[in-house]
């Protein structure tokens, strides 16, 4: 994408538009990989400090952005506050694109959706005396190789907790994944009662490089208990003791978010 369409894409649909990163058409173009299939997952971080801004954001995904997104097939799209804030709301939104050309090509559709513009006008025509919200942060992720595609939990009250390892180097966030994929920990996961929705390696984004993953819980204490089984699993302390594998030489940090989803979440 040349920066003069992206600039000209950026001017006709907002805040959507802007969110959309450079990708070279190469990168478009090629599979990622010989025969693998993937998702695409955007993940924005919508920050707001009064109940204005909350409305007119949560208004925006429930009234126009999700009707539209599923319209040109973006399916489960999640909606989340965050569980007992501080300070500043966050919102955070998880919207699935099937390939890369999709989440390439959505900005555009979007601009000739003409219920889309008419639903989305208080928060795209929002001005700089009554923001639509203080900032967004977004990243794009791809998931992995052995969960492809993510899983919507059953529509019940429910916990999320939102985890993000961050790696020194690029090698060692490629061995985290590595642990997951390979080594088989996600299917101790799923065994111990630690239920992933997705799983994505960033691809843009900040605190690269990380991998980033959501699980579902029915309350806390399910969360707590379900996470002391996974720390005492066999199979767990026979993968994590390995070298290679070892907190000290491929992960520098883990970052955390409890939320709980909106209403009209589809997740």
């Amino acid at each position: 994408m040349k920066r003069r369409d992206f600039i000209q894409a950026s001017l006709v649909t907002g805040t959507v538009a802007t969110l959309i990163p450079q990708v070279s058409d190469a990168s478009v173009s090629k599979p990622m990989q010989p025969n693998a299939t993937f998702e695409f997952y955007e993940l924005r971080t919508y920050t707001v400090k009064n109940g204005r801004q909350r409305k007119l954001v949560e208004d925006y995904f429930q009234q126009a952005a999700i009707p539209a997104l599923n319209k040109v097939g973006s399916k489960n799209i999640g909606v989340f506050t965050e569980y007992l804030p501080q300070g500043f709301t966050k919102l955070i939104v998880l919207i699935p694109y099937a390939s890369l050309t999709d989440f390439m090509e959505v900005a555009q559709k979007l601009a000739k959706d003409t219920a889309y513009l008419q639903a989305a006008a208080p928060y795209l025509n929002a001005t700089a005396t009554e923001p639509a919200y203080e900032r967004i942060e977004s990243s794009l992720f791809k998931s992995f190789a052995q969960m492809p595609a993510l899983e919507v939990p059953e529509k019940k009250p429910r916990l999320f907790e939102l985890r993000r390892y961050e790696s020194p180097g690029e090698v060692t966030g490629k061995k985290k994944i590595e642990m997951f994929n390979d080594a088989g920990e996600i299917a101790i996961f799923k065994r111990v009662g630690l239920t992933p929705v997705f799983f994505g390696e960033a691809v843009i984004g900040s605190h690269l490089p990380n991998l980033t993953y959501m699980l579902v819980f029915d309350n806390m204490e399910e969360h707590d208990q379900n996470w002391k089984k996974f720390g005492s699993d066999p199979e767990w302390k026979k993968i994590s003791t390995r070298p290679e594998y070892s907190d000290e030489k491929i992960l520098s940090g883990i970052t955390r978010t409890f939320l709980v989803p909106a209403a009209f979440s589809q997740i």
